[in-house]
């Protein structure tokens, strides 16, 4: 399975990065392909092209802000929580996600 997710926090520096690496950790637990695009302090790093946009099949927003081009989206289910969320309850929340393509 191929999941990308997108992680931005209110002041776009720990909370960001440290849902990034909860969402690959999962991912790659799993024995998924995973992208995490990061929007923090920075601006957007890792940007998720149009490229890896085929074949992905699942969307995990990591959120405490808006995010930004949300519209590069629409075809994929897409699961929203705050990078809290994902940083204490990373494995529930992959549960609940795959359940929007299962």
């Amino acid at each position: 399975m191929k999941i990308l997710g997108i992680t931005a926090c209110t002041a776009g520096v720990a909370h960001t990065y440290m849902a990034q690496d909860a969402i690959i950790q999962e991912a790659k637990r799993r024995g998924f392909d995973v992208k995490v695009e990061t929007q923090g302090m920075m601006g957007i790093e890792n940007e998720i092209e149009s490229e890896d946009l085929e074949g992905a099949q699942l969307l995990i927003v990591a959120a405490d802000i808006g995010v930004e081009n949300m519209d590069r989206f629409t075809d994929i289910p897409t699961y929203e929580c705050g990078t809290n969320d994902v940083i204490a309850h990373i494995t529930d929340i992959f549960d609940a996600a795959l359940k929007l393509v299962n």
